[in-house]
């Protein structure tokens, strides 16, 4: 009988482990001190990292943005929001007037389908309708994620959770 699972094991290909399915982030080793439940960013690498664990964290492929655009220091989750509308800033709006007032949920989305709020500014971690966008500098200073790995994040942050981004 235990010859036989192997055989079948062995047939049926390889079992993929939750962490590697479509829309979790991956286990991985991480040398950051801080808290579980931090979100560590690190724009160099263009990867988001949330803290399971002294040296453990889920990983997660992200955009950040623009070199020019770029930040860096700490906040905080300050607000979680299912299927967002999208308001432009002022400086967005100054650079490009014909930006719409809003976009409302929905695939023209530009924060696609979950956004957390990043202290009190205008800075996110969000979704996004160009998903070809991921691992680029691209955005506005906001941290684009592919919809199923915000979703996956979105559900495993809490409003407070620390965040450091770090080059």
């Amino acid at each position: 009988m235990a010859v036989t699972a192997v055989v079948l094991a062995a047939l049926s290909g390889p079992v993929l482990a939750k962490s590697e399915a479509v829309g979790q982030g991956r286990e991985t080793a991480i040398a950051v001190e801080a808290d579980p439940g931090t979100i560590v960013i690190k724009t160099g690498e263009r990867k988001l990292y949330l803290l399971t664990g002294p040296g453990k964290a889920l990983e997660y492929d992200i955009a950040v943005g623009k070199p020019s655009e770029q930040w860096f220091g700490k906040s905080w989750v300050s607000k979680k929001r299912d299927h967002p509308t999208w308001t432009p800033t002022p400086s967005m709006r100054e650079k490009n007037p014909s930006l719409p007032q809003s976009v409302g949920p929905g695939p023209k989305n530009p924060l696609g389908e979950r956004a957390l709020n990043l202290g009190w500014g205008a800075y996110r971690i969000h979704g996004t309708n160009s998903p070809n966008s991921i691992g680029s500098a691209a955005s506005a200073g906001c941290f684009r994620m592919r919809n199923a790995d915000v979703k996956d994040l979105f559900e495993r942050v809490n409003i407070g959770a620390q965040v450091l981004v770090l080059r």
